[in-house]
């Protein structure tokens, strides 16, 4: 990966699954436009990011904790992360769990941050991290999330990817797609209808394609 000033947003991986352009934009071009579905998202991680402690039986939570991952150059705040015990003085596993609002997501953009966070986990407390969990606001429901080693392989890719994507400093061209950008706040900065019939739209493919392979042969 190339070297960066600054280390990579957790958040920038899920804004990189969802849509390439859009992390760009965020995270390159330093845009954002807030909609009624962003300010959900805020409101409701505002509210995660109070920071506490508490102890619970085995169950150590803690909201709001700084995470960092030196291998992938990463850093972040992690919503809550339950420290469970087995049993009385044994050791802590972490168990990250991420805030979102609405429902769960056909794409994997949600499970990219939170094995992202299990990375950072594993490298501060030389513990593996085998799950976590997603809490949509709209269903009141968490989902259990296993960091199997195709979600891992997923989210070090896009970590690596996206990474060579700011060391360029590039901002892939819009294509447009009808059930993510009809929710995205960026859609009247990125145009993307404008280009989805041109060759650009071929070029973001390739772009896309050429990071994730060039990833995925890094040693």
């Amino acid at each position: 990966m190339p070297e960066l000033d600054d280390p990579i947003p957790i958040s920038a991986l899920q804004h990189a699954v969802f849509c390439i352009r859009q992390a760009a934009l965020i995270h390159i071009e330093r845009l954002w436009e807030e909609n009624r579905f962003t300010a959900e998202g805020r409101v409701l991680h505002e509210a995660a990011h109070d920071p506490s402690r508490r102890t619970r039986g085995l169950v150590r939570r803690v909201t709001a904790l700084p995470l960092a991952c030196r291998r992938l150059n990463l850093s972040g705040t992690a919503d809550l992360v339950e420290f469970r015990r087995e049993a009385p003085g044994g050791p802590e596993t972490p168990f990250p769990v991420e805030y979102k609002r609405g429902k769960p997501k056909l794409h994997r953009a949600d499970e990219v941050q939170l094995c992202a966070q299990a990375f950072c986990l594993e490298e501060m407390t030389n513990r593996s991290v085998t799950e976590g969990a997603l809490f949509y606001g709209g269903t009141k429901r968490r989902v259990v999330v296993p960091f199997d080693v195709e979600l891992r392989r997923l989210t070090e890719e896009t970590a690596r990817a996206f990474g060579s994507l700011l060391a360029a400093g590039e901002t892939p061209p819009a294509v447009y797609k009808h059930d993510r950008c009809r929710a995205c706040s960026l859609i009247d900065v990125c145009r993307p209808k404008a280009t989805t019939k041109t060759a650009a739209g071929f070029l973001h493919r390739a772009v896309e394609e050429t990071l994730l392979r060039d990833a995925s042969e890094a040693p």
